[in-house]
């Protein structure tokens, strides 16, 4: 009788044990399971070495053309890459259509587009640059409105000094939010890079700007969601930057830009 109330004692014990085994068994992979959905998976749309097949990923000049707000005339012939890195340069010039350029220069825009959807919630740009920071000089990286104007998302912009300037319009109000911050060097390497993301099922959008690894800024974009946007790379002059610029060549480089998306948040 002892003997046989061991032995039922014994299975009981591997029972309850064998139980509380597989219920920690069917929790575990839950667990992970519900993790790996949370956690972003990035799909590279724009590779950081896009610069070393330029044609292939990139066009020249603005969407809309050569010139835009400032006094420089955007040329191919201003646009050079080597080894992985974008150059352009700017120098005086005149046109004879156009008394209000002064300078000709670079720019150029991504053939892959930024659209926030509902299958694609959240989307990063980023890359590396070096700046020019003086009076007139206007250096730019950003995201614009493909088919109409707003949407803008500024992820980085220099207007004539040191402060990098980060830019939304329209926000959640109608209005521009704009960040300043204090770049040490903007001639040296720097990682400037947005985060996009929509705001639950609204057709806003969350942009998160970071700097070098830092987040300077959260700004909220109005009506960004199933815009397509078009990034742009250019340096621009004078303008908002200041007059006069430079009277010899300026130049800007980029390196390692890319753009991303992801199905989860």
């Amino acid at each position: 009788m002892k003997k046989v109330n061991l032995i039922v004692i014994v299975l009981l014990a591997v029972a309850v044990s064998t139980s509380c085994k597989r219920t920690l068994e069917q929790q575990t992979p839950n667990g992970e399971t519900t993790k790996a959905t949370t956690e972003l998976s990035w799909e590279t749309l724009l590779p950081t070495t896009s610069f070393n097949s330029y044609s292939t990923y990139w066009n020249d000049l603005y969407p809309w053309g050569s010139d835009h707000n400032g006094s420089a005339r955007m040329r191919t012939q201003n646009i050079a890459t080597s080894g992985g890195v974008l150059t352009m340069t700017a120098y005086p010039g005149t046109v004879s259509d156009k008394a209000s350029i002064h300078y000709f220069s670079g720019t150029c825009y991504a053939k892959q587009q930024v659209t926030v959807s509902a299958s694609y919630p959240k989307w990063r740009v980023s890359g590396e640059f070096q700046n020019p920071s003086v009076k007139g000089t206007w250096p730019a990286l950003w995201l614009n409105g493909a088919n109409q104007w707003p949407p803008e998302s500024d992820i980085m912009e220099f207007k004539g000094s040191t402060t990098c300037w980060t830019n939304t319009y329209k926000n959640e109000n109608g209005q521009w939010s704009s960040v300043g911050t204090v770049i040490s060097g903007p001639a040296n390497w720097h990682t400037y890079t947005a985060y996009l993301t929509r705001i639950g099922t609204t057709s806003n959008v969350s942009i998160e700007y970071w700097i070098d690894g830092t987040k300077v800024s959260t700004q909220t974009g109005q009506n960004f969601v199933n815009e397509p946007l078009n990034l742009i790379i250019d340096l621009q002059m004078e303008g908002s930057s200041g007059t006069p610029g430079p009277t010899g060549n300026t130049v800007m480089k980029a390196r390692n830009v890319t753009i991303q998306r992801s199905a989860t948040l």
